[in-house]
């Protein structure tokens, strides 16, 4: 097929047809989900049994609002990383992978934003209960931060370093 419309090399010496390329990112993507998906699936179950221990009553108004809202950011949490598994179940067969491709990336990106802002919640909650002072979100935001690094900075200082072609993958 050289010369094929549809072929394309990019910087990495790879041949590979649109859809070829689709079916490659997906698989990588649905890798990805994986280990977020069981990260977010148990965080978000223990997070669901905190309203039935025998503390729960005691807790502050400010620390019950702290676990609504980390319960609610959970469930969106959850939604956003379980949503490209759904989306590809009712488009598998369309003809729209490259598009669905692009729509679950997309997802997948918002999912983790609300993981680390889950993440944040829970620490800032557990933290505040066990330590009872202002430090507890000194340390949330400590480790805000250092989400910030492993997920966000390290992967931009790679992508910066590196030499992207005009189509990245």
């Amino acid at each position: 097929m050289a010369g094929h419309e549809s072929d394309r090399t990019d910087d990495t010496g790879r041949r590979e047809t649109t859809e070829e390329r689709a079916d490659r990112r997906w698989g990588d993507l649905l890798q990805e989900l994986r280990v977020a998906q069981t990260g977010v699936q148990i965080l978000f179950g223990f997070l669901l049994t905190v309203v039935f221990q025998q503390r729960f009553p005691q807790l502050s108004d400010t620390d019950r609002h702290l676990y609504v809202a980390t319960v609610v950011v959970g469930a969106a949490t959850t939604g956003a990383l379980i949503g490209p598994v759904a989306m590809h179940r009712l488009l598998t067969g369309r003809r729209v992978k490259p598009e669905t491709v692009v729509w679950a990336s997309r997802m997948t990106v918002v999912g983790l934003f609300l993981l680390l802002c889950t993440t944040a919640c829970s620490l800032l909650l557990v933290l505040r209960l066990a330590i009872h002072d202002t430090g507890a979100a000194w340390l949330a935001g400590v480790m805000v931060l250092w989400f910030s690094v492993c997920w966000l900075g390290i992967p931009l200082w790679a992508r910066y370093r590196s030499t992207p072609g005009p189509d990245q993958d």
